[in-house]
């Protein structure tokens, strides 16, 4: 309830410093003092420098790679807060590692994303924000209140401003379809929908298309790029069936593991767009990669959440800034 707390505090892990600080700045709130450290065997120390007691504490902290490293820190953070006697925890997770490991495809398989869930939970934390799950499904795994924000307005109040003539929306998968099929809404356009089989983990052959785009200059829409692999291999297929060597990329989290980035940077890919949840690794050529950055989203949900207003108007496409 609104004046619930006591008041409300940052705190800051060590996966995406940047975010965090555009994520303070915004708010115009200092990061919490905190310390931490890594010891020689690889354990994570952290500890407050200041009182939290009574206080309502969003961690910001995105799991991506190395993921298992970012978990661990995130769930010891969340645990430090419970035992300084948070009144309230908030994760706040911009990219949710696991989140690919949420059903089982095949026997004996585990389902990771939930028991990522549940170790969030049961480290202490009261609520989950987070940015574009790669399946919606995975709010269900949590008991605790869960945000689940998008970056699809924000990426349509980008294409906005560029040249959309001959444009299609390009879905890379039957599973991206329905995110696709909104920001063609948003943009006015036609779409697409690449149909893949999947032979097995992280390699993708396109088996058909549905949809026409002989001359038209596609913009693929996906949530999540890792080896690039499978881009890759929707990048052939959209030129083998005519589509202008104009192909624009947007992605949400742009893990880029590997060559990725030297994959997508080839000639036919004129614009790669990506957000902020991760940081892009360290000399990355950024000459075709424009940032969107998810900070004032993030910092919005953090305010509304704090004084008990609606998190849902954020979803609403906002005027163009770009």
């Amino acid at each position: 309830m609104p004046g619930r707390y006591v008041g409300y505090k940052l705190v800051a892990g060590t996966s995406n410093p940047r975010l965090c600080q555009a994520i303070a700045e915004y708010l115009r709130q200092p990061l919490c003092r905190w310390t931490t450290k890594k010891f020689t065997d690889g354990e994570i120390f952290v500890q407050s420098e200041e009182n939290l007691r009574g206080a309502d504490v969003f961690v910001i902290q995105p799991t991506g790679p190395p993921v298992n490293d970012n978990l661990m820190e995130l769930l010891i953070i969340i645990d430090a807060l419970k035992r300084a006697s948070a009144e309230r925890i908030t994760a706040v997770v911009p990219y949710y590692g696991y989140a690919r490991q949420e059903k089982k495809d095949a026997a004996r398989e585990p389902i990771t994303a939930r028991l990522v869930a549940d170790m969030i939970e049961v480290a202490g934390a009261h609520r989950l924000v987070t940015i574009d799950l790669h399946a919606g499904a995975i709010q269900g795994f949590f008991s605790i209140p869960s945000d689940h924000l998008t970056a699809l307005s924000m990426v349509a109040d980008y294409f906005r401003s560029c040249d959309l003539t001959e444009s299609i929306v390009v879905a890379p998968d039957t599973g991206r379809a329905k995110a696709a099929e909104k920001l063609a809404n948003l943009l006015d356009l036609p779409m697409a929908v690449l149909h893949k089989h999947r032979p097995r983990h992280q390699v993708a052959e396109v088996t058909h298309i549905a949809g026409e785009l002989k001359g038209l200059r596609p913009i693929i829409f996906e949530d999540i790029v890792s080896t690039g692999g499978t881009l890759v291999a929707g990048i052939d297929a959209l030129l083998a069936n005519g589509a202008q060597p104009d192909i624009r990329i947007a992605v949400t989290h742009p893990l880029l593991t590997g060559n990725a980035l030297e994959r997508l940077t080839r000639p036919e890919v004129s614009e790669l767009v990506v957000t902020d949840t991760v940081p892009l690794r360290e000399g990355a050529n950024i000459e075709k990669i424009k940032v969107l950055s998810v900070a004032p989203l993030l910092a919005e949900a953090i305010r509304r959440i704090h004084h008990g207003e609606s998190v849902s108007a954020l979803f609403e496409p906002k005027p163009s800034m770009y």
